[in-house]
């Protein structure tokens, strides 16, 4: 079993409910509802939020630390949002939001669109594109989305990095 979910998970200022299977989760910045799978259980109690397994299966088992850290997640993106950097290095290389999307120029004959989810927010400062969303796994996804078009390479450090990421640097070719 997990170490997160031995702890009850203080909700704070946030309200937490369970009815049908379905975990909703509401804070000042918005609201967050997720699934839950029928192995584990979860109950809001006056101590905080306790996730225990049903049955004792190595999935349940699995599941409960899984759990654990959705919630935690969610009571903390309803408060705070979440909030990734992505920076573009290279010559020439541009990205702007239009409408509903992201336009990368990075390179290729054409460019590259990448759909906006709903429940983030993108904006582009010169050659910063900041992420905003309550949920942490949109905002991780997305911003994993938009690095997989140009990751950067090890030689010049061209393309798309994370802020404060370090990028291993390869030697190039030595002059004889």
């Amino acid at each position: 079993m997990s170490r997160l979910a031995k702890k009850p998970i203080n909700a704070g200022k946030t309200a937490v409910s369970v009815a049908d299977g379905m975990l909703a989760v509401k804070g000042s910045k918005g609201t967050l509802t997720k699934r839950v799978h029928p192995a584990v259980d979860i109950t809001v109690g006056p101590t905080g939020i306790v996730i225990t397994a049903k049955e004792n299966s190595r999935l349940a088992k699995a599941l409960v630390g899984t759990y654990a850290s959705h919630v935690k997640n969610m009571v903390q993106g309803v408060e705070t949002p979440y909030v990734k950097k992505l920076i573009l290095d290279g010559v020439g290389y541009r990205m702007e939001v239009k409408g509903k999307d992201v336009v990368l120029t990075v390179g290729f004959s054409h460019p590259v669109q990448l759909p906006i989810p709903e429940d983030v927010i993108a904006t582009v400062e010169k050659n910063v594109m900041k992420l905003e969303s309550i949920n942490k796994e949109s905002v991780g996804q997305f911003a994993a989305d938009v690095r997989r078009v140009k990751p950067p390479e090890p030689y010049l450090g061209k393309g798309f990095h994370y802020d404060g990421e370090v990028i291993r640097r390869k030697q190039g070719k030595k002059a004889v």
